[in-house]
C-alpha cells in the first residue's frame, strides 16, 4: 500500500479513535466505528448493507466457503443482509482492532450510478475483498473526519457521501455496490434474503425459495451467490445457526429447544452443523459466549 493510501487511512483511524475514546457518534453519517483490545472467538454476526473497513489489526470472516482473514489493505461490501462469521485475530499493540462500518444508502446509490458513464460490465465475479485506491481512501477518510465537526454534517455528509459510492463504483466492487439497489438482477436476490430472514423456521427449499420470488432454481442461486457468497441453503443454514445461538445465549433455550425453533428437525443435525460453524458442541459454546458477554464492561 502506497502513501496516497496508507495516508488518509492513517487520518480515519486517528478520527477512529478519538471518538471510540469520546464515546462519541453521529448517527446521521450512517457510520460506526469500534474497538477491542484483545482478539475474539469466531462468532455470528448479521450485515446489513454498508463498507466494512479495518483501520488496524486483522480480522477473519467467513461467508458461505469463503474464509478470510484480512486487515487495512482491504474492504468488504455487503450489498444485502448477510449472516457471518467473524472474529478478530490479530490486534496492534497500545491500538488494538479498529473497524467502521458505514451503511450504504440505495438510494445514493442509485443516484450515483445513474449518473455514471456506463462501463462495459466485466465477465468475472469480483473477489470478496476489496482493494483500496488513493480517491477511495482520501474520500472516505474525510467522510470519517466529520466525526470530529458534527455541525458540518448537514452539508457536506451528503457530498462526502455520493464521493465515496462513485470511487466504489470505480473499482472491481461495483457490481456488488450495484446490488444494493435491489433492482434488475439484485430484486430476486433481495426478495429471497428477506424471506429467509422474516420466515427462517419454514421448511425451505430451493423448489419453493425460487416459486417464492417467481424466478428459476437456476438463476436464483446464479445470482444470490455472486451477492452474497453463498447459495440459498448456506444462507439459511447460517441464519438458523446464528439465532439458534442467540436463543441459547440470551433467552437461556437448551440446545434442542432452540435447534427446534429456528427449524431444524433432527438435533443431530443441528449439533453437527453448530459444531462445523463455531467450533464447539452448541450447549459449551453458548456457555463460553455467556461468560464472555458477562465480562465486557457495559
Amino acid at each position: 500500500m502506497d502513501d496516497r493510501t496508507s495516508d488518509p487511512l492513517d487520518r480515519a483511524l486517528a478520527t477512529a479513535l478519538r471518538r471510540v475514546e469520546d464515546r462519541r457518534t453521529v448517527p446521521e453519517l450512517g457510520l460506526v466505528v469500534s474497538r477491542v483490545h484483545d482478539t475474539t472467538p469466531l462468532g455470528y454476526q448479521r450485515y446489513t448493507p454498508s463498507l466494512s473497513v479495518v483501520l488496524a489489526g486483522r480480522k477473519r470472516s467467513v461467508v458461505g466457503d469463503d474464509d478470510q482473514v484480512w486487515g487495512r489493505e482491504h474492504f468488504i461490501i455487503t450489498p444485502v443482509d448477510l449472516p457471518v462469521i467473524a472474529g478478530v485475530v490479530e490486534t496492534v499493540p497500545e491500538v488494538g482492532f479498529v473497524s467502521a462500518v458505514w451503511q450504504l444508502d440505495a438510494s445514493v446509490v442509485a443516484e450515483v450510478a445513474g449518473a455514471m458513464a456506463r462501463a462495459t460490465p466485466s465477465d468475472q465475479e469480483p473477489g470478496r475483498l476489496g482493494t483500496w485506491t488513493p480517491g477511495l481512501a482520501d474520500a472516505f477518510a474525510r467522510l470519517v473526519a466529520l466525526m470530529d465537526t458534527p455541525e458540518d454534517v448537514p452539508v457536506l455528509a451528503p457530498l462526502l457521501s455520493r464521493e465515496v459510492v462513485l470511487r466504489l463504483l470505480q473499482t472491481d466492487q461495483a457490481p456488488r455496490i450495484l446490488a444494493a439497489i435491489g433492482t434488475g438482477e439484485a430484486e430476486v436476490v433481495v426478495a429471497a434474503t428477506r424471506l429467509l430472514t422474516e420466515r427462517t423456521a419454514e421448511p425451505w427449499s430451493m423448489a419453493t425459495l425460487a416459486d417464492a420470488v417467481r424466478t428459476s432454481e437456476s438463476t436464483l442461486y446464479a445470482r444470490f451467490r455472486s451477492a452474497t457468497g453463498m447459495s440459498p441453503m448456506q444462507y439459511l443454514k447460517r441464519l438458523r445457526l446464528g439465532e439458534a445461538k442467540r436463543r441459547m445465549v440470551v433467552h437461556g433455550d437448551t440446545a434442542a429447544q432452540a435447534a427446534s425453533a429456528v427449524g431444524y428437525r433432527s438435533a443431530s443435525h443441528f449439533s453437527r452443523d453448530y459444531r462445523a460453524a463455531y467450533g464447539r458442541p452448541p450447549a459449551e459454546d453458548a456457555a463460553v459466549a455467556r461468560t464472555h458477554f458477562a465480562l465486557v464492561p457495559a
